[in-house]
């Protein structure tokens, strides 16, 4: 019998490991939009992370046929009122057509901001939708601080200035499976399992 699919809704390859780790027990195939060579890139303009991640999970299952998973996630630093937020991936607009510079300007935000007041959380919502209707969404989270300069080479976006006071490194520092443990979108996923299987035994 082959294996159900699952469709991870991003083009971002780095993404896409992680949830081929996160999801490794699950008994389903994942695919990626570029897998399904589906080009459309759904427009954000919801002003959560929960609606975002609808958008995308209801829009790309309808054009893959399949289940799908959605998520929004993003950086909510409390010296800049919550921002980038749902804005993360696209902070600094035009000018910023990297993650390298999303992170300069974000550490250019917090100049002359203390250590005590830099503190920070990732949140992740998930979003997962079969073509019959069937939805399940969950969320995780994890707190830190944004540290002055980048570390690491490991995982992506904000992760290198991501400081985890617990393991005294960023998340950039961290191994595969260590991020996965303990990240918001690794906290998301462990949530997303349980919603996986009774939706794979109900499709």
């Amino acid at each position: 019998m082959s294996l159900k699919q699952l469709l991870i809704a991003t083009h971002n390859l780095g993404k896409v490991r992680e949830y081929q780790q996160l999801l490794r027990d699950l008994p389903l195939d994942l695919v990626s939009l570029d897998d399904l060579r589906i080009t459309h890139d759904v427009d954000e303009t919801g002003a959560t992370f929960h609606e975002n991640a609808w958008l995308k999970a209801r829009a790309y299952c309808g054009m893959g046929q399949m289940l799908t998973l959605s998520d929004d996630s993003g950086l909510e630093v409390d010296a800049l009122g919550g921002e980038p937020g749902v804005h993360s991936a696209r902070y600094g607009g035009e000018l910023c057509g990297s993650d390298e510079e999303r992170v300069q300007l974000l550490l250019q935000n917090l100049e002359g901001i203390p250590w005590e007041k830099r503190t920070a959380r990732f949140r992740c919502v998930i979003a997962i939708c079969a073509p019959d209707g069937l939805e399940e969404s969950v969320v995780g989270s994890v707190a830190g601080m944004i540290q002055y300069e980048p570390q690491g080479t490991e995982g992506f976006g904000y992760d290198p200035v991501f400081y985890l006071p617990s393991f005294q490194r960023t998340l950039s520092q961290l191994s595969m499976e260590d991020k996965n443990r303990i990240s918001h979108r690794g906290d998301a996923a462990h949530r997303a399992v349980t919603a996986l299987r009774r939706l794979v035994d109900a499709v």
